[in-house]
């Protein structure tokens, strides 16, 4: 897959994940959380492991608790997940092996 191929799917990567982990994906709209979503998603852009990233979210349950170990922005959406209006939307669900 050429280089341009990888980074036009990358995005899905990250909206299909921001679903999963129950986070608000219209909370990037508020100035508050806005960054956070662009670093995010600047990051998903930047990763190195989109292939595992796709595969992962294959065999993930459709609610999960928090993005596998080797996501670079677990961090973040654990910081959206709490952050956003209302906590976080989902408590406890299966979390897939990373």
């Amino acid at each position: 897959m050429s280089s341009a191929n990888k980074r036009d799917h990358k995005p899905a990567c990250i909206y299909d994940m921001i679903e999963r982990l129950g986070i608000e994906a219209g909370g990037g709209i508020l100035p508050r959380s806005s960054l956070t979503y662009a670093s995010a998603f600047h990051r998903c852009e930047q990763c190195q492991t989109p292939d595992a990233c796709r595969e992962w979210l294959k065999a993930a349950p459709q609610a999960i608790n928090r993005a596998p170990k080797f996501c670079p922005n677990g961090d973040i959406f654990f910081e959206l997940q709490f952050n956003q209006p209302g906590g976080p939307a989902r408590t406890q669900m299966k979390i897939p092996p990373d």
